[in-house]
C-alpha cells in the first residue's frame, strides 16, 4: 500500500554543532548527493520547527492582537510595521553586530596593507625589530580575510533567514485573513490583488532585511575613512565627500520616483491578474461565443501598460 505522504529528513541544522554551523558542514551530505546525481524533492531537508508557517504566523499574530486592542483604546489605526519590529528586533538586532564587525574589518586591513607597504618602501634587512612589526601586520590581515569571509557568509544567511521568517508570518497572516473576509469585504478587493501580495508584495521583506542594518553602520563606516584619508591627505579627502553629499539628494530623489513608478506597476499587475483570472474562470464561454481574439487583445494591453512601467523603471 503505497504512503499518502512521503518522509521527509531530518533537517541536520537542528542538531548541528557550533562549529559545523560556522563551516556549513551540515549541508556536506546534501552537497554530496548533488554532486552525484540531480537533485529532487525527496532529498530536500525538512523545515525547522522555528520557520514552519503555523509558528511563525502564530507568534506575529499575538503582537498583531495586542496592537489591535491598544489601537482600539487609544483611537488610532493599528501599525504592521510596529508588530513585526516587536517580533524581530531581537534576533534582527544581533545581526547588525554581524553588520558591525564586517566593516571594521574592512576598514582595518587597508591600514594594515598600508603599513605593510611602508615597511618595504623603506626596507632595512638590519632592522628585525620593523620585519617582525611587518609579519604581524601580514597575520592580522590574513586574519582579517579569513574572518570577513566567515562573518560575510553567516551574516547573509541570517539575515537572509530573517527575512524569509518575516516573509512567510506576513503570508500566513494574509492567507488567513482572506479565509475569514466576508462578502462585503471581498467586494472591495480581487484575488488577484491577494495573489500579488502572496507572490510579489512580500518578497520585499527579503531585501530590505539584507541592507537595512547599513543605514547606522554607513554613517560611521564614512566618518572613520574621512578620518584615515585625512591623516594621509590632508583636506583633499573632503573632495570626494563633497561629490557623494551631491550624489545623496539624487539618490533619494531617484528612490522616490522609482517608488512612485512601483505603486503604479503593482496597480497594473493587480489589474492584470484580476482580468486572468476572470478569463480563466469563464473560459467555457469565451470559448463558446468565440470571443477569444477580444479577450487576448484586452489581456496584451493591460500586460502592454504593465510592461511600459517596467521599462520606465530601469
Amino acid at each position: 500500500m503505497e504512503k499518502d505522504s512521503k518522509e521527509t529528513k531530518t533537517n541536520p541544522a537542528a542538531s548541528a554543532g557550533l562549529v559545523s554551523k560556522i563551516f556549513f558542514w551540515w549541508l556536506n551530505p546534501l552537497f554530496r548527493i548533488g554532486y552525484k546525481r540531480k537533485l529532487e524533492e525527496e532529498d530536500m531537508y525538512d523545515v525547522l520547527t522555528e520557520d514552519r508557517s503555523k509558528n511563525l504566523g502564530q507568534d506575529l499574530r499575538r503582537y498583531w492582537d495586542v496592537e489591535i486592542q491598544k489601537a482600539t483604546k487609544e483611537l488610532r489605526p493599528p501599525s504592521l510595521t510596529k508588530c513585526i519590529i516587536k517580533c524581530y528586533w531581537k534576533p534582527y538586532g544581533v545581526l547588525g553586530i554581524f553588520t558591525l564587525i564586517e566593516e571594521v574589518i574592512k576598514v582595518i586591513q587597508p591600514v594594515f596593507l598600508g603599513k605593510m607597504i611602508i615597511y618595504f618602501e623603506n626596507y632595512d634587512p638590519e632592522d628585525m625589530a620593523a620585519l617582525y612589526e611587518t609579519l604581524g601586520y601580514a597575520a592580522g590581515l590574513s586574519v582579517c580575510s579569513i574572518g570577513l569571509a566567515l562573518l560575510h557568509h553567516l551574516y547573509f544567511y541570517h539575515v537572509q533567514r530573517t527575512g524569509m521568517k518575516i516573509r512567510v508570518a506576513m503570508c500566513h497572516m494574509i492567507y488567513n485573513k482572506a479565509l475569514c473576509l466576508s462578502s462585503s469585504a471581498m467586494g472591495k478587493t480581487t484575488t488577484g490583488q491577494i495573489v500579488n501580495l502572496l507572490s510579489n508584495d512580500v518578497n520585499k521583506f527579503d531585501d530590505v532585511t539584507i541592507f537595512l542594518h547599513f543605514l547606522w553602520v554607513g554613517p560611521l563606516q564614512a566618518a572613520v575613512v574621512v578620518g584615515l584619508l585625512w591623516m594621509e591627505i590632508g583636506p583633499s579627502c573632503l573632495a570626494g565627500m563633497v561629490v557623494l553629499m551631491i550624489l545623496m539628494p539624487m539618490q533619494t530623489m531617484f528612490g522616490r520616483l522609482f517608488s512612485k513608478f512601483r505603486s503604479k506597476t503593482a496597480s497594473l499587475t493587480d489589474d492584470r491578474i484580476r482580468m486572468m483570472n476572470e478569463v480563466v474562470s469563464g473560459i467555457r464561454i469565451i470559448k463558446m461565443y468565440a470571443w477569444e481574439k477580444p479577450f487576448s487583445a484586452l489581456v496584451s494591453e493591460v500586460r502592454r501598460k504593465e510592461i511600459s512601467k517596467i521599462m520606465k523603471m530601469k
